[in-house]
Parts: C-alpha cells; structure tokens; sequence
C-alpha cells in the first residue's frame, strides 16, 4: 500500500487498503454508503466483505452525469433523513466522479456538515476526482457550477475495481492521465505515448505517478486562484461538448468530450502560445489511436461558444483557457478569440485517424 498524504487527509493506494479503513471507519456510530446501481452490482459486496461486522445503510442513487443536479441531491439528502443520519454518521462515497462529487457536496451540506470518505471505482475517480476537495453538481446544463470546496476524512484506492469496469470507462478515465502529464510531466508523456493497447495497461503503476503530479498542483494552489487552472486543460471546450451532448443521443463520457477538448487546445497553444505544429499533431495523433474520432459536426459552433462563456473559470465573460507552451508547460490564464476557437474545433473535425 502507498500513502499519499496530502495537508489535511490521506490517499491510501493499493490493494491492502483493508484494514486501514475499517479502523477509520469504527468509531462513527452510522455509516451510509452511496451508490448507484454499477455499484451497488459490483463493488458493495466487496465493501460489505472487507467491512464484515460494520453496518452499512445504502443510499442508492441511478448512475450518470445527466443525474448530477439538484433533484438528485433532494433525493440524496431525504434518504439521509430517513436514515436518521445527523452530523456525527459518516458518508461512503463508493462509485466514480458523479457519486465522489455530489456526494461529497450532500455530505458537506446536511445538517452543516458530515465527515465522509471516498472510495472511487473508476479510473477517471482514481486519478483525478480524488485529490482536491471539489464537490458540486450540475445547474442549467452547466457542469459543476454549484458546488464548494470540501476535504474528505480520507481517500481510498483500490485498483481492483476497475476489473468491474467496461473497456470504455477505463479509456475515459485514462484522458485525465495524458492531461496530467502533457501539463506538467514530459516524461510521463513520454511514456504514456508509447501504449498502443490499454488492456495491456497495469493500472497500479499509472495511478500514482499521475495522483502526484495533481498533488503538486493542487498543494500549490488549492482554491484554484493561479497554477491549479492548469488542471482545466482540454476542459474548456470539452465540457462544452460534454454539456451539449448530454442533450442529444450521442452521449459522451467525461474523458471521451476531454479527449477532443485537449486536440481543440492543443490547436489553440499552437496558434496562441506557439507549440510546435510537430507536437501538436504528436498530441492529435496519440489521442486518436485511443479515442477514435467522433463526428462533432452537428453541434452547433456559437451554442458551444455560448456554453463556454459560462464556465466558472472564465473573468469578465472572457472564455479562460489553460494551454500548452510545450509539451509538460502549461499557461494559465489564456485568452483567445472565437474565431480560433471555432478554427480549433473545425481541425479537430477535419483530422484523420492514421
């Protein structure tokens, strides 16, 4: 087991995690355990075996981004209420970013405030949603646009749960690994450029590395005030595409809409902050050769743009990027017009898959 310790709580890594929960979770006199119905199926009976002999109230909840609003935390908090939970029960938020984040937020608002633990299942959890205390929901088709700034007791890590997972949520979750590393780490770039096949990938070896490197970030600015927007890479514009997608057929997974989101900036670092064209279609490339391309021609260019002017990074209505002097160089605090923007978009569109 490895032990990530951040200010004021740890990550614990590995597949020995056990014990060491079951002792932080002992002294709370109620435990409620969020879920949604993958995890209830999947990875509840895990917990409930590791836990033997501590009782667990389940709140169940349906899986998925389209449910991250504020109904769904109505729902959340009246299970809490039928629980008789008050402020000395602990939340287990077993499942992924949706579960981690909303959550975490219902936690941290019922009767003031619960301690609660996470357990992410889901590589794109694992990596990402796991270090920083971002909680929050979804609001008018704007993602995490309520929410605060809350710290886990602890974070829990097992990659043995992402045996539970499909192929296509571990590929999602694998678009927060590149991030991390085309933003502060060329050599983690280097290395990650080199898979050709992520069944062949041994997760255990990528998730610390790329916790680390979003430790250093969000240590070094944990309000998101400066250097933490560099963690917003490929998010600009693919949480646009996320959000419009949502309301369509063709749905998008968080890392897929950020997988396009990073070639469209990549674009923009390259005609902004001058990458190199060579890097680039290096970026472009590799992400391909894992995503695949998705036909983004039919969403409307000036709706997104309208979406991105909504983004809580954003100062005086000015779309706010995070890109790429180089390759493992972030700069913050970017701003372009809607002309490249929509350019960005159309190159995306007009690449082929080698």
């Amino acid at each position: 087991m490895e032990i990530i310790e951040l200010n004021d709580y740890k990550i614990y890594v590995g597949k020995n995690i056990w014990n060491t929960l079951k002792q932080r979770v002992k002294p709370y006199p109620k435990i409620l355990v969020i879920v949604d119905e993958n995890t209830e199926r999947d990875c509840l009976p895990i917990l409930k075996k590791k836990l033997k002999g501590i009782e667990l109230e389940t709140i169940l909840i349906p899986s998925g981004e389209l449910h991250k609003n504020i109904q769904m935390c109505q729902n959340i908090w009246l299970q809490m209420m039928q629980h008789e939970a008050n402020r000395n029960a602990l939340v287990i938020n077993l499942g992924g970013g949706v579960i981690g984040d909303m959550g975490g937020f219902c936690a941290s608002t019922f009767k003031r405030g619960m301690d609660f633990i996470q357990i992410p299942t889901t590589l794109l959890s694992q990596v990402d949603a796991s270090i920083g205390g971002k909680l929050g929901i979804d609001f008018q088709n704007i993602k995490n646009s309520i929410g605060l700034f809350g710290n886990p007791k602890a974070v829990f890590v097992n990659p043995t749960f992402l045996n539970t997972l499909p192929k296509r949520e571990i590929r999602s979750g694998f678009a927060e690994v590149i991030k991390h590393a085309l933003i502060v780490d060329f050599k983690q770039w280097k290395r990650l450029s080199r898979i050709t096949d992520l069944d062949k990938v041994n997760w255990s070896k990528r998730i610390v590395p790329s916790l680390n490197i979003k430790k250093k970030v969000v240590e070094a600015d944990p309000f998101e005030k400066g250097w933490r927007k560099s963690l917003n890479f490929g998010h600009t514009i693919g949480h646009a595409i996320e959000s419009m997608c949502l309301e369509t057929e063709n749905q998008l997974l968080h890392g897929e809409a950020i997988a396009i989101g990073m070639i469209c900036e990549s674009y923009l670092s390259h005609k902004v902050l001058g990458l190199k064209k060579r890097n680039l279609y290096k970026i472009a490339n590799f992400i391909l050769s894992i995503y695949g391309k998705v036909d983004i021609s039919y969403l409307n260019r000036e709706a997104l743009i309208k979406l991105m002017k909504q983004d809580k990074k954003n100062d005086a209505n000015v779309i706010n990027f995070t890109l790429l002097h180089k390759i493992g160089s972030a700069a913050v605090n970017q701003t372009t017009n809607e002309q490249l923007i929509t350019e960005s978009l159309n190159f995306y569109q007009d690449l082929r898959v080698l």
